[in-house]
């Protein structure tokens, strides 16, 4: 039994905060590439387990039911598009319990229902996905994008789906691809974000590994026309310009993840370091709206850095 161990939680992910991590506003977690979606998100299937070189003699504290928690601390944009950066907590949250793994989202998580077994060549995860987006809803820095007004927090529900294949180019690394794409239940943009993710992570030595996300966002009308739409009344409080979103790719983004066991060993358990850079490029409405044109820059990124306990 080769001995494993799991990158975890914003997000990231043993840490990780959250996946795909780019633009962010300043009271979430780290959102995929994107804000409201730079990230990665999308980006981790929930309980995803690496390899890390050592002897097969014994097993690992993530042979079974594990846990990750801690917190961490991210700078980000306050708001997509903003070029106004700002500090914020950074939970996390990860592990796996009766066959179900538990994987960090922005400002959520995503829960894994397959059970695959030990040693299988490819693995699948799928299960309900859960994020609070709170994009303008507070802490909005510039003035002017103030006065256009305070929008309100969706809450979305949606599904996360996706495929890994470990021992890609050694023995210990993974690939993965995941989807999410959730629905806000909430009555704010009412609308739906999709967001692919796709990842690689490999260990860099006993205690420390590394993983790269490259992710993107997708959203409907609906979505976009609440988040980046000037309106009539925005632009008479505002002074900003009228505009008109629709649907289309937001953002696509990049980061780049490093996880140091504390005690050198990465297999047992105990606390581990994170440190996660990103940049994420937004893209057509997004990109085009006053809130970014004219206020911001679509040239959104982030870094954070956190400590974690799993046992």
């Amino acid at each position: 039994m080769h001995r494993r161990f799991m990158i975890a939680a914003p997000v990231g992910a043993a840490l990780y905060f959250s996946v795909a991590v780019s633009g962010v506003a300043a009271q979430e977690a780290p959102p995929p590439a994107g804000q409201q979606g730079s990230s990665p998100q999308a980006g981790q299937p929930a309980g995803q387990r690496i390899g890390v070189p050592g002897d097969d003699a014994t097993g690992t504290v993530y042979d079974d039911n594990w846990i990750s928690i801690g917190v961490g601390a991210g700078l980000g944009p306050s708001y997509s598009g903003s070029d106004d950066y700002a500090v914020f907590p950074v939970p996390i949250l990860q592990g796996k319990y009766a066959g179900i793994g538990i994987a960090p989202r922005p400002a959520g998580l995503a829960l894994d229902l397959i059970d695959d077994a030990p040693g299988s060549a490819v693995n699948f995860n799928l299960g309900p996905a859960f994020r609070l987006r709170s994009d303008r809803a507070s802490q909005i820095k510039d003035e002017v994008v103030k006065l256009a007004g305070k929008l309100d927090r969706a809450y979305e529900v949606g599904l996360s789906a996706g495929v890994s294949k470990p021992a890609l180019f050694n023995p210990y690394d993974s690939l993965s691809f995941i989807l999410d794409a959730r629905w806000d239940v909430a009555g704010a943009h009412d609308g739906m974000v999709i967001e692919p993710a796709v990842s690689y992570f490999t260990p860099l030595s006993r205690g420390m590994a590394a993983g790269l996300t490259v992710s993107a966002e997708y959203a409907d009308d609906d979505f976009n026309s609440y988040y980046y739409t000037v309106d009539a009344a925005q632009s008479l409080a505002s002074g900003l310009d009228q505009f008109d979103a629709d649907a289309g790719f937001n953002s696509v983004g990049t980061n780049l993840l490093l996880a140091i066991d504390l005690d050198g060993n990465l297999q047992n358990g105990g606390i581990s370091a994170v440190l996660i850079g990103g940049y994420s490029r937004l893209l057509g409405d997004a990109k085009n709206t006053p809130y970014t044109s004219e206020r911001g820059s679509a040239d959104q990124f982030f870094g954070a850095a956190g400590i974690a306990y799993t046992f």
